[in-house]
């Protein structure tokens, strides 16, 4: 029994649950400042377009281990302080939105002023660690950077629906940050992979936008569909899916099992665009084109590590 007549065992539980408690916040709080699951989905094609441009180039990825640390921890800190910025610089329609209120930057547990200088911490980072690797790794992160967090988060995204346009351009360049800090950008592989990322992420954000219409509505961001409705996004769903059905086969160099599997991944979600036009349930059919989204592209930007390996030849 301590002073404040509480047993010592149990005080000591409590205190252990508290400080449990506090680090389960913060960790959540650090998940949703650095928006993790954007953050993963935007380190991916960094690396696959790195280990691609080790093997178009017959380069030993053993024997470029420092190579790969630097281009790996550069890009994932410079994505990194581009998504912390965003968060800094949005806490305003932040807090009108269900899908963001409870980010640190709303609810006040990490201060704007650490927020800000983080982003800026991991930009500046991020960007000396890739000027290691190569000049045109670097050029190219500071393209998606300068593009997500001036061109989009600062300018575009609460006026023109082309916001969605200028977003997509920044995580597109993901893989040539990886590419270049092998070989030059000047090739068709890396060239094929930025349309992929670009197109991809059309209608992937235009579900998003869909499900979480009204909150951007409320927000007065100028979504597609607040702006222009749910048959118009529709239509440029279908028509940017589309988009995609060629890409495979301008890399013919990745061998047929590529192919085929990635024009059966565009065909299927080309079908589920086209059942979207006759669907009475909307937002159900949205969230199926967000989950076929996300899924898509990992499986095809994995594939392509896959179908390179050594043991395939």
């Amino acid at each position: 029994m301590n002073k404040e007549g509480i047993p010592s065992p149990l005080k000591d539980g409590l205190d252990a649950f508290s400080k449990e408690n506090n680090t389960s916040t913060l960790i959540t709080d650090l998940k949703a400042l650095f928006k993790a699951n954007v953050l993963l989905a935007n380190v991916l094609p960094v690396f696959t377009g790195y280990w691609l441009s080790l093997a178009f180039s017959n380069t030993s990825f053993s024997a470029n281990w420092n190579l790969f640390l630097l281009t790996m921890i550069g890009g994932t800190m410079v994505i990194a302080g581009a998504l912390i910025i965003n968060n800094w610089y949005d806490v305003d329609i932040d807090t009108v939105m269900d899908r963001t209120k409870n980010r640190p930057t709303v609810t006040g547990n990490i201060s704007l002023k650490v927020v800000l200088t983080l982003g800026i911490a991991f930009s500046v980072f991020g960007f000396i660690l890739l000027l290691f690797t190569t000049i045109e790794a670097a050029i190219w992160a500071f393209v998606g950077w300068f593009t997500y967090v001036i061109l989009y988060t600062m300018w575009s995204k609460r006026r023109y629906t082309l916001n969605t346009v200028i977003g997509s351009v920044s995580g597109a360049v993901s893989p040539l940050i990886g590419w270049t800090a092998i070989q030059s950008g000047f090739h068709l592989v890396p060239v094929v992979l930025f349309l992929i990322l670009f197109i991809f992420q059309m209608p992937h954000t235009f579900a998003i936008a869909m499900r979480k219409n009204n909150e951007y509505k409320a927000a007065g961001v100028a979504m597609l569909p607040v702006v222009h409705g749910f048959a118009m996004t529709k239509r440029q769903i279908f028509v940017y899916v589309a988009c995609l059905l060629p890409l495979p086969f301008y890399l013919v160099s990745l061998g047929t099992t590529f192919i085929v599997i990635a024009t059966l991944l565009n065909i299927t979600w080309l079908a589920l665009g086209i059942y979207g036009f006759f669907t009475k349930n909307d937002q159900k059919w949205a969230r199926v084109i967000f989950i076929y989204s996300v899924n898509y592209i990992t499986i095809l930007f994995l594939l392509m590590v896959i179908v390179t390996l050594p043991l395939f030849g």
